[in-house]
């Protein structure tokens, strides 16, 4: 993954935004969308295409593009980098490939300590029993 290329292939459209800023949010286009065509992206591989489709499948759209969107500021430029900085965490995430589970079994001494207070346990509800008089 090329950060540099994939910033590039970003494509941004300024919109005027909701909430706080009084006249100022009326006259001034702060929120940013940014949408990312996977499939004319040149910045990754086939397999990274793929991962991320099966990983954000769910946020793609028909056609493979992807749209974020930040209001979180005032201001058009802190709004333009936040949702760059979310748009590339987003992708690392998807591109990262968990580890492999190694199957595991517990060792001699804990399952001799486990079996131990089982046999403690037991013993002691034994004791809680009325004595046979017989």
């Amino acid at each position: 993954m090329d950060r540099s290329k994939i910033i590039q292939e970003l494509k941004f459209k300024a919109v005027r935004s909701s909430g706080a800023g009084g006249q100022h949010v009326n006259k001034v286009a702060t929120k940013i969308e940014l949408s990312f065509d996977l499939n004319a992206s040149d910045a990754l591989s086939d397999t990274e295409k793929e991962r991320i489709v099966l990983k954000l499948g769910h946020r793609l759209t028909k056609e493979n593009i992807l749209h974020l969107q930040g209001d979180e500021s005032r201001s058009q430029h802190k709004n333009k980098a936040l949702v760059i900085k979310r748009f590339l965490e987003l992708i690392a995430a998807a591109l990262k490939v968990p580890k492999k589970r190694k199957a595991t079994k517990p060792s001699k001494a804990s399952v001799e300590k486990r079996l131990m207070h089982k046999k403690k346990a037991a013993l002691k509800k034994a004791n809680r029993t009325k004595p046979d008089l017989e």
